[in-house]
């Protein structure tokens, strides 16, 4: 009789996940492409733990755990199972990776997993990859977790060649630990050819087009991004960040209506989900790509449904970023400085986040003549930049480092120092320019080559300013900014019609 249960059991579940797959809000099947990770689990559970990965591999971490946990309570004794939930605190391209309340969670649900008996010679070494990540933490730095987790990854990848996922984890734990420093972009090239490969093969799975995209998201590869961009959301459109992430190549080619397309759906997919990390960040790429298009009024009108969004966690880094940076793009961008000048910083952000709403006070106050005041704010940036890299984020800490050199170029610039200016902006446009952006943002709300550009036109030396710009066109193509002020220059230097 238990055993006729336990049939009748199974057989209701499998009923109920195919009904689960063949349906979605308002009826609308749902696509997240296939994906197929083989487990010693039940057989009636694996289509479930494979929908949990073909939302890991589109960020939607919410849904996967929930997806996790429905297999957990189906088959009891399914270890990977909790590997997939501990998963979904590990947010590998994201800020912070692992949230420190979610640290003792994942470690919780690894050692449920190792206990486990029946796990395969490769699930137990997946475990045992991801188990490198939790322990020691917080006391031993992410940085060296990450690595060892790199480094047991591509191991696994390397012993099952013919292991689909091994190899596309692997290829995103390689770009989890790119440097931002390096210009040869070496483990980008590596995880896109692997990639590439990879796609070949599976041209439906959500993850390979998902991690190429953030392979060729930098300076020199992101010509080579287009297909994947414009694949992945077809492939996976029920998911918001699927629908997001085409924006990243949008933007680095400067193909505003496409990337304007790209977020208005992402953003709308993510209301309708309750997703508001994930709308607030559509958001924010949509505000700066209608600002490059030159709709000025819809980027306004993006702002205003952020101001009547209420209760934001801007302690959350992905939203306090978005909610801080819209409305700074848009007055900066527009070169409103009197504007700029009364930003007030968001009370409860992280500090790379307080940085920015710093740093657009400083350029206002400097740029309408307040050089002094100006300084103040770029003493600040020099605290926060202390701060930060102290706490060993040595990304965010140079990043405030640099803002406050832009803001004591423009208050020497209001004291007529000109020298001192220019030298204080191209030291900033150097170090911007090594350093890779990261993918929570679109870009600097305004590049300091931009900006150097733009100093050397109030200086009366537009032969320089427009170098600067053609330079600055060549890291970000199609920015209105330095498109407007390489015209300026060029009609400096035309000679007098007769």
């Amino acid at each position: 009789m238990r055993d006729v249960l336990r049939v009748f059991f199974i057989l209701l579940f499998m009923i109920a996940f195919s009904f689960g797959q063949e349906t979605h809000e308002h009826g609308t099947p749902e696509k997240l492409g296939k994906v197929h990770f083989p487990t010693s689990c039940a057989p009636a559970v694996q289509g479930q733990f494979d929908r949990g990965v073909a939302l890991l591999h589109s960020f939607a971490y919410s849904l996967a755990e929930k997806a996790f946990r429905e297999v957990t309570q189906s088959d009891p004794q399914c270890a990977m199972a909790h590997w997939g939930i501990a998963m979904t605190y590990f947010h590998q391209l994201w800020e912070p990776r692992i949230e420190p309340a979610s640290i003792t969670l994942g470690q919780a649900e690894l050692k449920e997993a190792s206990k486990m008996g029946g796990l395969s010679e490769k699930e137990r070494r997946f475990v045992d990859a991801l188990t490198l990540v939790y322990d020691g933490a917080p006391e031993i730095p992410y940085p060296t977790r990450a690595r060892k987790y790199e480094y047991a990854m591509k191991e696994i990848a390397v012993s099952n060649k013919d292991d689909l996922e091994a190899q596309v984890f692997y290829a995103l734990a390689l770009l989890a630990n790119v440097s931002p420093a390096d210009q040869t972009h070496a483990k980008q090239k590596e995880a896109a050819e692997l990639l590439e490969r990879c796609y070949r093969i599976a041209p439906q799975h959500p993850g390979i087009p998902h991690y190429l995209i953030h392979a060729y998201d930098n300076v020199e590869l992101a010509g080579k991004g287009d297909a994947a961009a414009r694949a992945y959301s077809q492939i996976a459109p029920s998911s918001p960040h699927a629908l997001h992430m085409p924006s990243h190549i949008f933007t680095r080619l400067g193909l505003w209506e496409d990337s304007i397309k790209s977020n208005v759906a992402a953003g709308d997919a993510a209301h309708r989900q309750g997703d508001i990390g994930e709308e607030l960040h559509s958001m924010d790429y949509l505000v700066y790509a209608y600002l490059q298009a030159s709709r000025d009024q819809d980027a306004m009108q993006v702002i205003q449904r952020l101001n009547a969004m209420t209760d934001l966690n801007k302690t959350d880094f992905k939203v306090g970023y978005a909610a801080t940076a819209m409305p700074i793009r848009y007055v900066v961008e527009r070169g409103q400085w009197a504007e700029a000048a009364t930003i007030v910083p968001p009370a409860t952000a992280p500090a790379q986040v307080l940085a920015i709403a710093v740093w657009a006070r400083g350029l206002g106050l400097a740029r309408t003549g307040h050089a002094a005041e100006a300084r103040s704010e770029a003493v600040q940036l020099k605290e926060i930049e202390t701060e930060l890299l102290k706490s060993g984020n040595e990304y965010w800490g140079n990043q405030a480092g640099l803002l406050s050199r832009e803001v004591l170029a423009w208050a020497a610039q209001a004291d007529n120092k000109t020298e001192e200016a220019a030298a204080l902006l191209r030291e900033a446009a150097d170090s911007e320019d090594a350093i890779e952006k990261l993918p929570v943002t679109p870009g600097p709300i305004v590049p300091a080559r931009e900006q150097l550009g733009d100093l050397l036109l109030q200086q009366k030396r537009p032969d320089l300013a427009l170098k600067e710009f053609n330079v600055a066109l060549v890291n970000a193509p199609g920015r209105r900014g330095a498109l407007r002020g390489k015209a300026d220059a060029a009609r400096e230097l035309a000679p007098p019609k007769p």
